[in-house]
């Protein structure tokens, strides 16, 4: 008997490998280099700090604008298609850029061809990454008991892809703008072909109104309005999430201009706090265990709070890199504390609208952070850093204050 349940459970395992876990790997890895990358490229090619802000705002306004109804396209076309597509037409994209950058790698050709890749490649990368969560979802109920392995595998394929991928498209542009792209291309075709071997998901009724999502968000948000605890936490995250946008939108400028490293060093900067945030995750899942949401999500506020302080005295590249990734990994545990309340409060039948209102609100401050940085000058960056760092400190004290007797975060 127990040779059987092995045998099965090896087919399983190895079906997922094929079917989720490695098309998963190489999209995910495909969409941090362009998230990342795309930035450092536009710095490259352009060598505009304003610009290079412009370009981070271009990579995330697209992306709202398109969370509402990529999901509500998943849901009617199914998982696996939207994945094939999306893939397919991110490849496409980047090709195109990778030959014109070749062919004119300075002047305003590159110049419209890096900004205008970022908007697409942010679009597409948001379709890309609700399909491939939407194929994950699927087969951890299909896993049944096994369900918990699943998501755990996925979320360390993410993690780890938000580690590798800013210092390989660092590396990659060192050798000039075209490999980048090639090697963007390259993985985003693979993850297309290999999304052929995704099984389909459920397809929602073709006579589902076609405003489901706009809906959808309206229930999210009254639903975050009913529950008080929610919002004051989703409130604080989102003051916290300015400041690291604009660290995220700026660091090229800072590291490049301020500190004279290479762009690899960049990317050096966001794999160390990626490498960070999944050892303060899997830490502040023990300590929950031991001591509760509020002790451990005030800890994580307050380290969080200082550490971005900090960052704007930073006196050399070192110093920034390692403030920089303890500011990601206390992030990263408030974002465990965060999961876990959504859970806990948001009533099964709204969580999926609760959730995408949720996400979206968390998302807004990234387009705000590269406006900032397109108008701000780039010896006045570090001024903007305090004030956002300010903003985050006075925001997480005051929802954790407000929390701090709920009894939602202290079971």
């Amino acid at each position: 008997m127990s040779g059987g349940i092995t045998l099965r459970h090896a087919v399983h395992t190895g079906g997922l490998l094929r079917s989720i876990y490695l098309p998963r790997t190489v999209d995910a890895l495909a969409s941090a280099m362009s998230t990342y990358g795309i930035p450092l490229l536009v710095l490259a090619t352009t060598r505009s700090a304003a610009l290079t802000g412009l370009a981070f705002a271009l990579e995330w306004v697209p992306r709202l604008a398109a969370f509402g109804w990529a999901g509500a396209i998943v849901d009617r076309r199914g998982a696996s298609v939207v994945f094939f597509l999306a893939s397919l037409g991110r490849a496409l994209v980047i090709a195109t850029g990778a030959v014109l950058l070749y062919l004119h790698p300075a002047g305003t050709v590159a110049s419209v061809t890096v900004m205008a890749l970022a908007a697409t490649t942010g679009v597409l990368t948001e379709f890309s990454y609700i399909a491939a969560e939407t194929a994950g979802a699927a087969a951890g109920r299909r896993a049944g008991a096994r369900a918990h392995r699943v998501q755990a595998v996925l979320l360390g394929i993410d993690q780890t892809a938000t580690l590798a991928g800013p210092a390989l498209a660092g590396l990659l542009l060192l050798t000039g703008p075209p490999r980048v792209l090639a090697v963007i291309t390259a993985l985003s075709l693979l993850a297309a072909l290999l999304a052929l071997r995704t099984p389909p998901s459920p397809v929602a009724p073709s006579r589902a109104p076609k405003d489901n999502t706009s809906a959808g968000l309206l229930t999210g948000w009254g639903t975050i309005r009913s529950l008080p605890v929610l919002g004051w936490l989703v409130t604080g995250l989102t003051l916290s999430n300015l400041a690291t946008g604009f660290l995220q939108a700026a660091g090229p400028v800072i590291v490049v201009n301020h500190y004279g490293q290479s762009t690899t060093a960049v990317g050096l900067v966001w794999s160390a706090a990626a490498g960070a945030t999944i050892l303060s995750v899997t830490l502040c899942r023990f300590a929950i265990d031991r001591l509760g949401l509020w002790p451990v999500g005030a800890a994580c506020a307050i380290v969080a709070s200082l550490a971005c302080l900090a960052v704007a005295q930073a006196p050399d590249y070192l110093s920034y890199l390692v403030l920089v990734a303890v500011l990601m990994a206390a992030d990263g545990g408030m974002a465990v504390v965060l999961r876990t309340l959504r859970s806990r409060l948001i009533p099964p039948d709204r969580f999926g609208s609760t959730l995408s209102a949720t996400i979206f609100i968390l998302l807004l401050p990234f387009p705000v952070a590269g406006v900032l940085t397109a108008l701000t000058p780039p010896d006045a960056l570090g001024h903007v850093i305090t004030a956002c760092a300010v903003l985050q400190a006075l925001g997480l004290f005051l929802a954790f204050a407000r929390l701090r007797t709920d009894p939602t975060l202290r079971t």
